[in-house]
């Protein structure tokens, strides 16, 4: 039986990944600050993934429970939203302690593992705000795009462990991510950012009407079992036209047209 861990695996992408892990067979290992909702065949282990003790802790855990890891899927994360000028420092690096760090944390819990058993797939949650940077979510993007340069040279360091390395950019997504984001609401900000708030507002309401869950979770499921992993793969048939964009148009229209359509 394969063996699942899953960072930020009780809502959302995570959750819905796990379910679905879990349905087709695998042990799943959910780790977050908070457990939520029980699904049979999923293993909840308390981890904040900011805490590289707690990382190593639940791995070690795993470990001695199952002997194995085949799966690693990195999705804890959340977002902040606001102009740049105004965005507090603080702020900023605690979303990059859980984006970035967070996997860092994780993804080197458990490296020692797979290049032992030499074999398994280590893959993340990104967006396509990474390679699309979006206004007012700047800090979001860059954390991502962090990720996605993150993931590329992880690859070429540890392929020859016969671990494979896959990164899922998703688009707008119906989660509860929406709603928790963390937003910058300082009246000087809009004052002088009058576009910001609208701005937020569109996207938020793209978020709400987009893909299920589930559908980034069968993702998930083609990547880890897939003979052949590419580094990205974009969730949703109309994100992917939109990175095909950006690749073939000068990046310099690419943005100037994004920058429009908020």
């Amino acid at each position: 039986m394969q063996v699942l861990v899953i960072t930020g695996g009780s809502s959302g992408i995570g959750s819905a990944t796990a379910r679905l892990f879990a349905q087709k067979g695998w042990r799943v290992y959910e780790l977050s600050r908070h457990e939520r909702v029980q699904v049979e065949g999923v293993t909840h282990l308390d981890c904040d993934v900011t805490d590289e003790a707690q990382c190593l802790d639940a791995i070690d855990e795993v470990l001695w429970q199952e002997g194995q890891i085949d799966v690693l899927i990195s999705n804890a994360g959340y977002g902040i939203s606001g102009p740049i000028e105004f965005t507090a420092t603080g702020d900023a690096k605690a979303m990059f302690d859980v984006n970035f760090f967070g996997a860092l944390n994780i993804v080197k819990a458990v490296l020692p593992l797979m290049r032992d058993q030499q074999s398994g797939r280590i893959l993340f949650t990104s967006s396509v705000a990474a390679p699309l940077s979006v206004p007012y979510q700047s800090f979001y993007s860059a954390s991502k795009a962090a990720l996605n340069a993150f993931a590329l040279a992880l690859q070429n360091e540890v392929r020859s462990f016969g671990i494979k390395v896959g990164v899922l950019m998703p688009g707008d997504v119906r989660t509860g991510f929406t709603d928790a984001r963390q937003k910058n609401d300082d009246a000087k900000a809009e004052a002088v950012y009058v576009r910001a708030g609208k701005a937020v507002e569109a996207m938020e309401k793209d978020e709400r009407g987009g893909m299920e869950p589930e559908q980034m979770a069968r993702l998930f499921y083609k990547m880890a079992t897939r003979r052949f992993l590419p580094v990205f793969t974009v969730g949703g048939g109309l994100y992917k036209v939109f990175c095909l964009l950006d690749k073939l148009l000068p990046k310099t229209l690419v943005n100037a047209i994004e920058g429009r359509m908020y």
